[in-house]
């Protein structure tokens, strides 16, 4: 079985923006970003950001972005290039969103990060949520954030990881891959290049380059 890799820098082969590149090679996990992203976001609307331009006072938007009319915006939010923003999509404050992104057609999404790339087309909700280089989430999965007893997130990874904060959804290496009408619960990690099958309901750390058809199903990729 492939590697159970769960820190930053295993997860996310590069980071290119610079307002966040030191952000990611400071914390060891990723999840330890999470309650940073609002003063990510206010700083960079405070002193600006190269290339970038103000769509209004508290949101920067880079070029050739694509907001169609009955999507809704609420800042604080970062958007870069070539992003586009379909019918319906709802982003709700503390974004932060790559270059070449898609926001689908009533997808939700606050306090995430989307890096370069990433796919949330069609009915997705990606609440305190970090999504790697070119992640992909089919239609109607769910990042869920927030335990129905309300307490802290347990990370259950190689060992337990106490993460002292309420609020985490999913976090996505690079080229994972989300089916269709999948759940993840709280906390829940997927590593890069790892596939999971539709209709999939996780709860834990998967491993990178593999396939994960359900719970306890997972194979590794062949010839990766």
């Amino acid at each position: 079985m492939n590697k159970l890799n769960i820190k930053t820098k295993d997860l996310f082969e590069s980071i290119d923006y610079p307002f966040l590149k030191e952000v990611f090679e400071k914390h060891e996990y990723p999840w330890e970003i999470l309650p940073l992203i609002k003063d990510i976001i206010a700083r960079a609307i405070k002193e600006g950001l190269e290339g970038y331009t103000y769509y209004s006072k508290d949101i920067l938007i880079g070029k050739n972005v694509k907001i169609y009319d009955t999507a809704t915006l609420i800042g604080p939010l970062i958007i870069g290039n070539d992003v586009e923003i379909r019918p319906g999509a709802f982003l709700r404050g503390n974004v932060i969103i790559g270059d070449k992104c898609v926001i689908g057609n009533s997808s939700e999404l606050k306090n995430a990060i989307l890096l370069t790339k990433v796919q949330v087309p069609h009915y997705n909700y990606v609440g305190d949520s970090i999504l790697g280089n070119y992640a992909h989430m089919g239609a109607g999965s769910i990042l869920s954030n927030l335990k129905s007893d309300g307490k802290n997130i347990i990370i259950h990874g190689d060992k337990e990881y106490e993460t002292g904060l309420r609020k985490i959804g999913g976090i996505l290496g690079d080229h994972a891959d989300i089916g269709c009408g999948s759940v993840l619960n709280p906390g829940t990690i997927v590593g890069k290049y790892t596939q999971v099958y539709p209709l999939s309901m996780l709860r834990g750390c998967f491993p990178e380059h593999s396939i994960v058809k359900k719970q306890d199903d997972i194979v590794e990729k062949k010839g990766e």
